[in-house]
């Protein structure tokens, strides 16, 4: 059996989780053939993407389109072995997703999830986050509730861990630098609190930072907001009536866990990681192709990295 690294998806419900991993998978196997890897799901999470990547790509079938995926009602493990094409998984990575609601219903199992996962990855819905004053960013990414969980769940962090901002549904705002520049800034202002966690004297030795904006469909943006009974709406159009699915960046999450895990192989003395140096050192292709896939991080743009950069093989 392959060892097993677990991630888990955090956000509340509707901000683009199930998105973000659909993406991710659809794109895999082109942005890394060059590194010979293979990211191969298990028959029931593969079912599920499929069908996830339907509706994602449906909501291209008309212009205007309200913008993203139904989240599952109970926790979903997406499982898939990472390996070298044509050969059996060397790595099992088990991404953790669990309905928005948790995060208010039932926080010992989320403080659980984050406890055994090596990397956490906090959607965000980009529109909420920039539109209206930010008028809909509490409502909708819940920053100081998810910082919150990160205070109960990291107060006796032993062991290093990465921690990616993934901003979705933000075609609109990486339209030039000046538009992406705005973006990491209000990310960096609306997160200033978590930020602040992060860099407390326990926690800035342990843990790496960085925010890696996805566009998930890639050719809608963001159009208006319709409240409904107070609730917003948040509605997307086309940039074109003939444009396709097309995302893009779905793989630098992925890319950014490949890399710390790369540099925890070769530099950590952390206890419960000093497995990792040994299994990863039975397979030097999966090494290398770590490193091929780590030098294509992106570090500019919408992309930063915010603390960390130490455990993180870049430009190395």
């Amino acid at each position: 059996m392959p060892k097993e690294l677990k991630v888990t998806m955090l956000g509340n419900r509707g901000v683009g989780k199930t998105s973000v991993l659909t993406a991710m998978y659809e794109q895999f196997s082109d942005t890394f053939e060059e590194a010979d890897l293979q990211l191969t799901p298990d028959s029931e999470s593969s079912a599920l993407l499929q069908k996830r990547l339907g509706q994602l790509k449906a909501l291209l079938d008309d212009f205007e389109a309200t913008g993203g995926l139904e989240g599952d009602q109970k926790p979903q493990s997406f499982k898939f072995g990472l390996g070298k094409i044509g050969d059996k998984p060397s790595l099992q990575l088990t991404f953790q997703d669990f309905p928005g609601e948790y995060i208010d219903k039932d926080g010992e199992f989320v403080k659980k999830v984050m406890h055994e996962c090596v990397a956490v990855l906090i959607a965000i819905d980009a529109p909420a986050l920039m539109e209206a004053n930010g008028k809909w960013h509490h409502l909708m990414n819940r920053p100081k509730q998810i910082c919150d969980f990160f205070k109960i769940s990291y107060g006796d962090l032993k062991e290093p861990r990465l921690v990616i901002l993934v901003p979705v549904r933000c075609e609109k705002y990486l339209q030039n630098e000046e538009d992406a520049k705005k973006l990491r800034n209000c990310i960096k202002d609306k997160y200033a609190e978590l930020f602040r966690l992060f860099k407390s004297e326990n926690l800035l030795t342990k843990i790496a930072c960085v925010i890696t904006p996805v566009q998930t469909v890639g050719t809608v943006i963001f159009n208006n907001i319709r409240v409904e009974n107070k609730k917003p709406h948040f509605y997307f159009r086309k940039i074109s009536h003939d444009a396709g699915y097309s995302p893009k960046d779905s793989d630098q999450p992925l890319r950014y866990l490949l890399s710390f895990l790369l540099k925890l192989h070769y530099g950590t003395k952390w206890g419960w990681f000093n497995p990792i140096r040994h299994w990863l050192g039975w397979d030097r292709y999966l090494l290398e192709a770590a490193r091929q896939s780590a030098s294509q991080c992106k570090s500019s743009g919408g992309f930063v990295i915010i603390q960390g950069e130490d455990k993180l093989f870049i430009g190395k």
